[in-house]
């Protein structure tokens, strides 16, 4: 690979890092063809995107970056495969579904979620359990809603009158 070629990758990685909010790198080494290809078919379906990466192209990419990924480029050794994700928690999910199947493959290395940085396969855990923006948002709906929805029935059971609605509130 030429240094311009180097430069070009360095700098579409570059891009694909500003575009994206979560990032997942782990080791893929070890699988064969046919786990290679479910793992690729499984990630297209979960709207990841899987890429094999070269570290130290990577890395430099991170720095070029305008985003903080704190300790993620000291994990960038040996075999490393980049998941892409619109959702935090997609590729968390995808791997610990897909080690179901094949034991230890995929490893995860480290991720960038949220703005946050984790390390370590031991971290997968907690990268499951990330809500997205869309959940968090339905939670806090619920929950306000479930007052509001006690004080109209409580209205509505104290009858029309204002006499009976000011009672009613009076108990509340």
């Amino acid at each position: 690979m030429t240094r311009e070629e180097k430069s070009q990758v360095i700098q579409d990685l570059t891009a694909v890092l500003a575009d994206t909010n979560t990032l997942y790198l782990a080791d893929i080494s070890g699988l064969d063809a046919q786990t290679t290809s479910n793992l690729r078919r499984a990630c297209f379906k979960a709207g990841v995107q899987l890429s094999v990466v070269k570290n130290t192209l990577l890395a430099k990419a991170m720095e070029a970056s305008d985003k903080e990924f704190g300790d993620l480029p000291s994990v960038l050794k040996g075999n490393t495969s980049m998941m892409i994700s619109e959702a935090a928690n997609a590729p968390a999910k995808l791997i610990k579904e897909f080690r179901k199947k094949t034991k230890d493959r995929p490893i995860l290395k480290g991720a960038f979620a949220e703005e946050s940085v984790y390390i370590g396969d031991d971290q997968l855990d907690a990268l499951v359990d990330i809500k997205s923006r869309e959940e968090l948002i339905g939670e806090i709906i619920g929950l306000l809603q479930s007052p509001a929805k006690n004080v109209i029935s409580a209205l509505q059971s104290g009858g029309q009158t204002l006499s009976g609605i000011i009672k009613t509130l009076s108990e509340k």
